[in-house]
């Protein structure tokens, strides 16, 4: 039997690298995580499921009130992992040391330092390049080779 090539499609994975300008601070908030909250609200507006991984339990937290009030006059329906809620919340925020099922999920907004594994699980990542901390450029780079290295494609925004 012959198959028409024509009609497979390849789903090719891509990581989108946000590079910021500045660090910022407004509404307590660094400038990463304002960035994450408007992104979260543009994905969500798409009908996309989100997965936000932390660097720890403190920035989740703050994340988590940060979604209730930024961006103003929106309604973000999120959760922290493990929460006790009656339903599946489009937005998750996790942090290390939680373990998830991931499949639920369209995009992974990355927050963390180092690579993880997770990643591998997403067709669509959300990463970032901070302003000024010259070793979190250097950790930026290290990913940026790694998900090249895993096949994914890539691009980058600037802030």
């Amino acid at each position: 039997m012959i198959y028409d090539q024509s009609y497979i499609k390849v789903q090719m994975k891509k990581a989108t690298f946000y590079i910021l300008n500045s660090n910022n601070i407004q509404n307590g908030l660094t400038a990463i995580e304002t960035l994450v909250c408007n992104l979260v609200n543009l994905f969500w507006r798409n009908k996309k499921r989100i997965l936000i991984s932390c660097e720890n339990k403190k920035q989740a937290y703050c994340l988590d009130e940060a979604l209730w009030l930024y961006p103003a006059n929106t309604f973000i329906p999120h959760n922290l992992v493990g929460e006790k809620i009656n339903y599946s919340a489009p937005i998750e925020i996790i942090w290390p040391q939680h373990s998830h099922n991931y499949s639920k999920q369209d995009i992974l907004i990355n927050l963390l330092p180092q690579f993880t594994n997770l990643v591998t699980v997403f067709d669509e990542v959300i990463d970032f390049v901070p302003y000024e901390k010259k070793i979190l450029k250097e950790l930026a780079r290290q990913r940026y080779k790694t998900y090249r290295g895993l096949g994914f494609q890539l691009s980058a925004v600037y802030q």
